[in-house]
């Protein structure tokens, strides 16, 4: 008998550890779940904010268009200039005056760390000049760095090439 509650003591040990086990790779399963939802849900933010920038390049909307920047935000244009912060890019979009090119940027990839707040997105860029028809004039690849550490995605540095 003393042999029998032994074994019936250890099978319900199993038991317990079984089920906690089985709860733990449930919580596991669920918080992975609710990781890649959120990885979805910023992606699709971040794609959003594209085809707004693309919109308001569009619509010659330079204010709107600086809206999706931080403050210090790199932009390394076609030609290879770095541009430093905002300002500067400002500054390079008033200078061309009456120039009404535009640009629309197409995402192929964009990839998010959630724990440190950032994202990855790369594509092709095409650049139009309706004066001149309504091919491209000019195209090539970009990358661009976005940032969440204001609790909204914002581009911190792109870079775009020339490849057209």
């Amino acid at each position: 008998e003393r042999h029998f509650l032994f074994i019936l003591k250890s099978f319900k040990m199993h038991l317990h550890h079984q089920a906690g086990i089985a709860k733990m790779s449930c919580l596991i399963l669920f918080l992975m779940m609710v990781s890649w939802a959120t990885a979805q849900d910023d992606r699709q933010q971040i794609q959003n904010i594209r085809e707004a920038s693309n919109q308001a390049l569009q619509s010659y909307d330079h204010e709107k268009v600086l809206s999706f920047l931080t403050d210090d935000a790199l932009t390394t244009v076609s030609n290879g200039t770095l541009l430093s912060g905002k300002e500067a890019l400002r500054k390079f979009i008033l200078a061309a005056g009456n120039n009404k090119m535009y640009w629309i940027r197409t995402p192929v990839t964009v990839e998010i760390n959630q724990r440190l707040g950032l994202a990855w997105e790369n594509g092709a860029w095409k650049g139009y000049d309706p004066e001149k028809g309504k091919d491209p004039v000019v195209g090539g690849n970009y990358a661009a760095m976005w940032t969440k550490a204001s609790g909204q995605w914002l581009i911190k540095s792109q870079l775009f090439v020339a490849l057209e």
